[in-house]
């Protein structure tokens, strides 16, 4: 028995996905500044991730590298952080999706 299939002649978006992977290492903790201990990406750079261009990816882990060496070389107490909430991460998204 055969099956037919219909193709829409429309295109179907499914976004702009980054070949760059994400410096995600899932420990998701927020500092003061709301930036990830463990990736060193702020929650804005970590919300859309896979929605980005490699262009702005690439430039966001240039940032990355510096926020990386320069809490490396610091020789200051741990600061306190706390984990990324749902609130958090929903408002980062929209306030990106908004402008």
């Amino acid at each position: 028995m055969a099956l037919a299939v219909e193709f829409s002649p429309e295109p179907i978006n499914l976004g702009v996905w980054s070949l760059i992977e994400s410096p995600c290492v899932a420990c998701c903790r927020l500092n003061s500044e709301k930036v990830c201990v463990g990736c060193y990406r702020h929650i804005s750079e970590i919300v859309d991730w896979n929605r980005r261009t490699d262009e702005e990816n690439s430039a966001i882990l240039q940032k990355v590298a510096i926020r990386m060496h320069e809490a490396t070389s610091q020789n200051s107490p741990d600061t306190e952080t706390r984990p990324i909430t749902q609130a958090e991460w929903l408002a980062a998204k929209k306030l990106l999706r908004s402008g």
